[in-house]
């Protein structure tokens, strides 16, 4: 299915430019169809999912031709769609959702991760740690079987037969500094190997503590670039943030994050390099875990 974020940002660009050269104010638009001026802000920014009779009212104030409206009805439609990330409810919270959803509609993710392993990576046992380690913080908003079910899934999504290639740019710090036991670690890097051994369109690259990054600047956060299999949709950058993710689409925004991951992807192992990396870590936490008294 479509992306309905991205339907809904295309649907929202596309109502406000109409709106602008009809030369409607969105207080006059709001007063017209009886919503709040709050609700059209939010639909032409894309922060909301589109009400389809408000966008018909819409469309008829705006006395759109036949053929346009059709379009854009059918926008709308998409748009408003739900998708199999919807029916988990709070146990992926907004960003898995948003991720979840920009994955089923991508041609081809990257991505660089230097706070956390890859969502749609990650080993049962590596998501359990993660669930305690979250806990350990405080109150959980999130049933942890169901968030467990979600992610499974997700990574039944992205491995499907039109699924998009994904290749992530994996910092050392994350294997070394992120506190969950050892065993636990080590599956999930064994359940790494396994993963990119058996997908052609997965690659790992471990970028080594060592490593110098010429070029430019470091990065300051994890970030994923996304592009898609619609030529009407274009690429997009996502960057990690500590309460929420920011989502960019500008193209000088996106191309600064493309060059700075080009960056990172010359300064990282080669995918075989970085395997046999993984292996020997994932060997040595095994045998740490088994002399823990």
């Amino acid at each position: 299915m479509p992306s309905a974020y991205l339907r809904r940002r295309r649907l929202g660009a596309e109502l406000r430019r109409i709106r602008e050269e009809r030369g409607w104010s969105v207080e006059a638009v709001a007063e017209k169809i009886f919503i709040s001026e709050s609700k059209i802000t939010r639909l032409e920014n894309a922060q909301i999912r589109p009400d389809l009779g408000d966008v018909m009212n819409m469309l008829d104030l705006f006395e759109i031709e036949r053929g346009q409206h059709d379009r854009l009805a059918k926008l709308a439609r998409e748009a408003a769609q739900k998708g199999w990330w919807d029916r988990h409810g709070m146990a992926m919270g907004p960003r898995q959702k948003i991720a979840a959803d920009l994955e089923s509609s991508a041609a081809t993710i990257r991505s660089y991760d230097q706070t956390a392993m890859p969502g749609v990576m990650q080993s049962p046992e590596f998501l359990a740690a993660l669930i305690e380690l979250d806990q350990r913080q405080g109150p959980i908003t999130y049933m942890p079987e169901r968030m467990a079910e979600a992610r499974e899934y997700r990574q039944r999504e992205m491995l499907r037969v039109d699924g998009p290639t994904y290749e992530t740019v994996l910092d050392e710090c994350v294997i070394h500094r992120l506190d969950v036991p050892p065993e636990a670690m080590a599956a999930q890097l064994r359940h790494m190997i396994s993963l990119v051994s058996a997908e052609e369109r997965i690659t790992v690259r471990v970028l080594t503590h060592d490593a110098r990054v010429r070029g430019g600047f470091l990065p300051q956060s994890s970030f994923y670039l996304y592009t898609f299999t619609e030529t009407g949709d274009p690429p997009m950058a996502l960057v990690d943030t500590a309460t929420t993710d920011l989502i960019l689409t500008q193209r000088r925004d996106v191309t600064q994050y493309a060059q700075m991951y080009d960056r990172l992807r010359k300064a990282a192992l080669s995918p075989r390099g970085s395997v046999t990396f993984l292996g020997r870590v994932a060997k040595r936490l095994t045998e740490q875990a088994g002399s823990t008294p």
